[in-house]
């Protein structure tokens, strides 16, 4: 396989990039400072290409790619993956489900516990010797707090689960009512706000999905509520969000993404009820290790003419 041209568009763990390096003709995308060109140079050697939640396949470098046969996702979302595209082509797509369920879904209950019992500040507050003048002020307790989750899907569940053992109440907003489930469920997600006091986007980023927390929203939510973002960033506007934090409308927020990574809004940087961490909802050295072994996985079974470890197309 060492001939086949894999086009690798964004740096990823040094396992992976030296696995693919080994076993592919590797072509590093980033570095390049005349991509076009240097799209079009190996055009016809490039048979797959491996993005990841930054980077992927849209659709000029589809179309640019004429051998191209697979899209592998080092990542569970695919909103950077022209699928229409794809699907026109006949190029397979494959993603990297459930291996990082657990340690987003951990990140989820870390947001809530940091942004409520303010525990960046806390630890702000002992570097910086003020502990020495007084006792920290009071903060927000977490268990029992009624939790809205958008998206009830594997990660939606695994932090619902993990929130039922903090006595917390669970309710949602999907696309339909999920069977086998005893969570309240919400038909809108303004209505999940107005019903919860910890608002959990946890669903996939579609057109539909894009701003699906807007100023409606975020006003439901209220003075006391608090948004935790593990999906993507263009699930909230941002300015919106940014204009209720800065005027006190929204409680706080717990944020892994943002709406231009790895830009983030510089009025965010000196509230305390905001915790701001850089997209690292599956950055655990077990679930990258994982990850890197899917895309391996999907790459070789599909030039073995094996049937995909996790197909999406």
């Amino acid at each position: 396989m060492e001939a086949i041209g894999i086009l690798l568009m964004y740096p990823v763990n040094s396992y992976l990039e030296q696995e693919l390096d080994k076993r592919f003709k590797l072509l590093r995308y980033w570095t390049q400072p005349k991509q076009r060109e240097f799209v079009a140079q190996h055009a016809e050697s490039i048979r797959a290409v491996v993005g990841n939640a930054t980077i992927g396949a849209d659709a000029d470098l589809i179309d640019a790619l004429p051998k191209l046969e697979i899209v592998s996702s080092f990542s569970v979302g695919l909103d950077k993956v022209d699928l229409t595209k794809c699907k026109e082509k006949g190029i397979r797509v494959t993603n990297t489900p459930d291996v990082l369920t657990e340690d987003v879904a951990d990140l989820a209950i870390g947001l809530m516990l940091a942004v409520l019992r303010r525990i960046c500040e806390c630890d702000k507050y002992v570097r910086r010797g003020a502990w020495k003048l007084g006792d920290f002020k009071l903060t927000t307790k977490f268990s029992g707090k009624r939790i809205g989750i958008i998206g009830l899907g594997r990660i939606g569940l695994a932090v619902a689960e993990r929130a039922e053992a903090f006595d917390c109440p669970i309710s949602y907003h999907s696309r339909s009512k999920k069977a086998n489930t005893k969570y309240t469920y919400y038909g809108s997600v303004v209505e999940l706000a107005s019903n919860s006091d910890i608002l959990v986007i946890a669903c996939a980023l579609t057109p539909e999905t894009t701003h699906i927390v807007n100023r409606e929203v975020i006003d439901a939510l209220g003075p006391k509520g608090v948004l935790i973002n593990i999906g993507r960033g263009p699930h909230v506007d941002e300015a919106e969000l940014v204009s209720a934090l800065v005027e006190g409308r929204l409680g706080g927020a717990g944020l892994d993404v943002f709406e231009k990574e790895p830009e983030v809004p510089e009025q965010l940087f000196g509230l305390e009820n905001v915790v701001l961490l850089p997209h690292v909802g599956s950055g655990t050295v077990e679930a990258r290790a994982v990850m890197a072994d899917l895309v391996l996985g999907n790459l070789e079974a599909h030039f073995s003419s094996k049937p995909l470890l996790t197909p999406v197309v």
